[in-house]
């Protein structure tokens, strides 16, 4: 799997001009799933980003994670981060089918929920219009096949 994530003082999600999802402090979960992703890949990758210690504490250091400060998750589909960037028109053969995407997908959403976020999302292949208002700026890129 891969994820960009944003740490942001809000953030939203719009398909067809409604907001399908929003957050006020947080992350936004840019997640891309791969071919040889499974339920664990996704579970240790929500665990990773909901351990990311990277708010800041009262002495302006980065040393608070998602929970200590009551942040929420907006993750959205992102099948782009797996192009093929080797010529001028990226491909995307190299992102996961639907099949195996959108239940690891769901089961990254679930897995963070379970730990007790509030996990707002967008909608698996819509066309859909990303905002945020980043903090930091702090963007952070995971790969777990690194």
């Amino acid at each position: 799997m891969r994820a960009v994530v944003t740490r942001v003082k809000n953030a939203s999600v719009v398909i067809n001009e409604q907001v399908n999802g929003q957050i006020g402090t947080g992350f936004l979960v840019l997640l891309g799933v791969g071919p040889n992703d499974t339920e664990v890949t996704a579970d240790k990758l929500a665990d990773k980003i909901c351990n990311l210690r990277v708010f800041e504490d009262e002495n302006e250091k980065m040393n608070l994670n998602l929970e200590q400060v009551g942040g929420s998750l907006l993750v959205v589909s992102q099948f782009t981060l797996y192009a093929d960037t080797s010529s001028r028109r990226p491909g995307f053969s190299g992102a996961a089918k639907p099949d195996l995407a959108i239940p690891l997908y769901e089961r990254f959403m679930a897995h963070c929920r379970e730990r007790g976020f509030d996990v707002q999302h967008g909608e698996f292949g819509a066309d859909m219009q990303v905002y945020s208002q980043n903090d930091g700026p702090v963007t952070i890129l995971f790969d777990t096949e690194e």
